[in-house]
């Protein structure tokens, strides 16, 4: 039998997943390929007639066939890029979007200014959000919580992967119980659809990701509701809220900040052009109002 070549091995992935409906059929063979081979994108285009070993060829088709029924990429190799760096996912925790980053741009622009900042995650699942702050700002300090332990196994993991294990402190609870300290931001990817939603998601994120770190509720803006309960004592005066939304909230959740005495100073939106990410900040402080502004384009 002739040898497996990375060439073979990747139009076989990508007819196989084309068959299987996967509209990133080259894109997903390529990255599982380079997973079980240890190349990366470079090594793997640049030598296209490189024999593969029987058993990495069957383990990359194993991994196709996973790919076939739906399976996350980053699912399957347990692994997700988030702003430059790799993540360990787990069962108890959200696969971090790209969508996502645009909430690391917002928070540190807020904080590059402040040499030693002090920042909370809340429902921090891998970590990805706080790790990431701490890497890109070697002064700040973290706690991130989250009411799964298995999660916060996860993110210590990762804390301590991405060098950041002596900046961030890791607690098990619910949104601000236990949080006795005052943080320059606050900052929050909360669970934002409504549970009847969740159904009718695409089997990637329906079946990939847990319904705890998907499921806000009846009107999906439950989560919100806690945050802004609890946030008033564990913000300084000049402090901020960096919250991700879903689509269509951003009304929705500047009123529940509002009422509570916090004022909408950005709006961002992520690379689709969607408002992904809401900045809040004490109404008495007078920082300008992001209605009147209208919505901040991130960088």
């Amino acid at each position: 039998m002739p040898s497996e070549t990375v060439a073979s091995l990747l139009v076989w992935g990508r007819e196989s997943l084309d068959q299987a409906g996967i509209d990133t059929a080259a894109l997903d063979a390529r990255l599982l390929l380079q997973h079980v081979t240890g190349l990366d994108h470079g090594a793997l285009i640049g030598r296209p007639e490189m024999e593969v070993s029987a058993e990495t060829a069957a383990r990359f088709r194993q991994l196709i066939r996973r790919r076939g029924r739906h399976e996350p990429v980053s699912r399957i190799t347990g692994v997700r890029e988030f702003y430059g760096r790799n993540f360990r996912l787990s069962a108890a925790t959200l696969d971090p979007r790209p969508d996502t980053e645009t909430l690391i741009s917002v928070a540190l622009d807020l904080l590059r200014s402040r040499p030693a900042p002090r920042i909370l995650d809340l429902g921090t699942g891998t970590g990805a959000i706080a790790i990431t702050l701490l890497a890109e700002l070697p002064g700040a300090q973290a706690v991130a919580t989250d009411i799964s332990s298995e999660a916060l196994e996860t993110a210590a993991f990762n804390a301590q992967k991405n060098g950041v294990s002596g900046q961030i402190r890791l607690a098990q609870t619910s949104w601000f119980d236990g949080i006795d300290s005052c943080f320059d931001l606050i900052i929050s990817n909360p669970p934002y659809l409504a549970a009847g939603e969740i159904e009718i998601l695409a089997p990637e994120v329906k079946d990939g990701d847990p319904r705890a770190a998907l499921d806000g509720g009846a009107d999906g803006l439950g989560c919100y509701r806690k945050i802004a309960e609890g946030v008033g004592r564990a913000l300084v005066p000049l402090g901020h809220i960096v919250l991700e939304i879903g689509a269509g909230q951003a009304d929705q959740v500047t009123e529940i900040f509002g009422d509570r005495g916090f004022e909408l100073v950005g709006a961002h939106r992520d690379l689709g052009g969607h408002v992904r990410c809401l900045v809040f900040g004490y109404r008495k402080i007078g920082v300008g109002n992001a209605r009147d502004l209208g919505y901040i384009r991130s960088r």
